[in-house]
């Protein structure tokens, strides 16, 4: 038998679909509950609200559907055809809100939650595995979601809410962003084994100015610095190649194809020759950042704290 269509006034199928969410969201648990009993009465006294009140709830709701969901038989109600569908996309509705409720109580549980940790390239080989296990001795539940990119990259994310805090450099300074150094990283001069320079130990950026550099893409944080350090050292660098990852650029250096500056290496790589600058003061500082004016879970205030202690002893 086909359902009769209510000819009270009723959201417009064609209306905002945000609008009719929020119109009908509240109702839905209403719905369900008076849905799986059957019972107006029963359901009001295991939803604990007044009859009346969910009563008015499932007529307002099929007004604003324009439907009927329910056949009313005394003091029990039956599902239409149309409730029976609609019943169907509501329970799943409740179900992926209470998963997701889950989730998120369970991120930001103090003993087993979650932090969302951004850092570059370069400090994933040692620094930051040394530092998550180094939290975990005093923190050894809790988990973390690990983004490895360049500075720029993880601003954005955290700014679109994807992390929690990253460990960047340069040392953003920006008004929705706070930020703290924390340590800073001597850059190297990385020459071919067989180059000119590489049985020297120490050099000054300016005697690199006719070489061809490797560098990193523009819009990364180590790329900056080398524009910058070789300006002050009165050139600017002819680059040759540019690359997403230091060990990259270190391969390339090994075979040929030019000098470059960057950190330490985690494991000496054979085919380069590294050496200290002397001039101009080669360094990068590093800092960990967190958007201005964010609520810390637990988890994420706990490890912050801990990033902040490490100051000036971050890579050691």
């Amino acid at each position: 038998m086909a359902h009769q269509q209510r000819s009270q006034g009723h959201l417009s199928q064609s209306g905002d679909t945000e609008d009719m969410a929020m119109t009908l969201a509240p109702r839905l648990a209403y719905f369900a509950g008076v849905a799986r009993t059957e019972h107006v009465t029963r359901a009001a006294r295991e939803m604990n609200v007044p009859q009346s009140t969910l009563s008015r709830a499932m007529v307002r709701l099929e007004q604003d559907l324009g439907v009927e969901l329910f056949a009313r038989r005394g003091r029990t109600v039956a599902l239409t055809p149309a409730g029976r569908t609609f019943l169907t996309s509501v329970e799943r509705a409740l179900a992926e809100i209470e998963r997701a409720a889950e989730e998120v109580r369970a991120d930001a549980d103090p003993t087993t939650g979650k932090v969302a940790f951004g850092f570059l390239h370069t400090m994933g080989t040692e620094t930051v595995p040394g530092l998550i296990r180094a939290f975990r001795a005093d923190h050894p539940r809790v988990r973390f979601a690990l983004v490895q990119n360049y500075g720029e990259a993880m601003i954005e994310r955290m700014r679109a809410g994807e992390l929690d805090l990253c460990l960047t450099s340069p040392v953003p300074d920006a008004p929705d962003l706070v930020a703290r150094r924390l340590d800073e990283q001597k850059l190297r001069l990385v020459v071919p084994a067989d180059h000119r320079l590489a049985t020297r130990r120490r050099v000054r950026l300016a005697e690199a100015a006719d070489e061809s550099f490797v560098t990193l893409e523009p819009g990364y944080g180590l790329r900056r610095i080398t524009d910058a350090l070789c300006a002050e050292a009165g050139f600017r660098p002819k680059v040759a190649f540019e690359g997403e990852e230091a060990e990259t650029l270190r391969g390339l250096v090994a075979a040929g194809l030019g000098v470059a500056l960057l950190p330490p290496p985690a494991v000496p790589r054979p085919g380069v020759a590294e050496l200290t600058v002397t001039a101009p003061r080669a360094v990068r500082e590093i800092g960990v950042a967190w958007m201005a004016g964010s609520v810390d879970t637990p988890p994420v205030a706990a490890f912050k704290k801990f990033l902040l202690s490490r100051k000036g002893n971050l890579l050691n």
